[in-house]
């Protein structure tokens, strides 16, 4: 396995890190204020980003993103420019090599405070609101609902974007207090449109798409929002494989779940507190996971990546 991408340190400005992405500001040429995303090959679980990553990774999560903002780019705008390291201006031979398949040059946006988030399978944090209260995020749902059920109709769960730490779930009418009546309806409708197109097509390829989260951002001088981040990835979206999908249990699953069962162990053992810093990963636990990830991208966009070439 190939060495991973952990941390970039380019020569351009305003650099900050999320667990995943490092992020730098751009201007081109033409006089445009750009945003340069770089996905890092960096895995986090329990909001924790581990010691060591998952080489490739990051490359496999924008070339999905990739995939899906073009199918979908006549259904709601998005922030993407482009994804040829070419077009960034103040890179090295060196970077250009380093960054190849795994950056996106996008138009920068006010990020909303919203995760918007649509289930249309009662897993997760939704599982757990409604064993406790019958309802997620406002939404009551029919008793007797089992971890992994099907939701007869899509449902729209906000959350709050935490600057760190979790996230927490909101409804509706909370987070129209705080972008407002008329956004919070377009998030709603916009979310829960691009999610069943999305889950119906995954189906077709043998997938099930049981959640997924997204970010919208307002471009300078627009009060229409736009896509931003990352769509349907292994890291924003539950897949699961539709040929063994069996609702009263934990699903197989193509995203880090690997990882955070190997967690739990050292949890278990005493071994790690859930607290940084974040272990380091065995080579088999990595390879595994990796490996979830790219079969995740090769069946949805039906095309293979070579990760050594990128």
């Amino acid at each position: 396995m190939s060495e991973a991408l952990v941390r970039t340190d380019l020569a351009l400005e305003n650099r900050r890190s999320g667990k995943v992405r490092d992020l730098y500001d751009v201007s081109l040429p033409d006089g445009t204020e750009a945003l340069l995303i770089v996905a890092t090959d960096r895995i986090s679980a329990f909001d924790v980003v581990m010691a060591n990553g998952l080489p490739g990774k990051g490359i496999i999560l924008t070339q999905m993103s990739r995939f899906w903002f073009e199918k979908f780019a006549d259904v709601v705008p998005n922030h993407l420019l482009s994804m040829d390291v070419a077009d960034v201006p103040g890179l090295s031979a060196h970077d250009r090599r380093q960054l190849n398949g795994r950056i996106m040059l996008c138009r920068r946006a006010m990020v909303l405070p919203i995760e918007c988030i649509a289930r249309g399978y009662l897993t997760g944090s939704g599982w757990k609101d409604y064993q406790n209260t019958g309802a997620v995020c406002g939404h009551v749902l029919p008793r007797g609902l089992r971890d992994g059920d099907r939701l007869e109709r899509p449902i729209f769960t906000p959350s709050t974007k935490a600057v760190s730490g979790h996230d927490e779930n909101i409804t509706i009418d909370q987070g129209a207090a705080v972008v407002g009546v008329e956004q919070m309806t377009f998030l709603e409708t916009t979310t829960l449109d691009l999610y069943t197109l999305a889950r119906d097509y995954a189906l077709s390829r043998g997938i099930i798409l049981a959640d997924t989260k997204f970010e919208f951002g307002v471009l300078p001088g627009s009060t229409h929002p736009i896509l931003v981040d990352e769509i349907f990835t292994p890291d924003s979206s539950r897949f699961w494989p539709a040929d063994d999908w069996q609702p009263g249990r934990e699903q197989t699953s193509f995203d880090k779940q690997i990882v955070r069962n190997y967690l739990e162990t050292l949890v278990a053992d005493g071994k790690w507190d859930k607290s940084p810093p974040g272990p380091s990963l065995p080579a088999d636990i990595a390879e595994r996971t990796l490996a979830r990830y790219l079969d995740a991208f090769e069946r949805l966009t039906g095309r293979k990546l070579d990760l050594a070439a990128s």
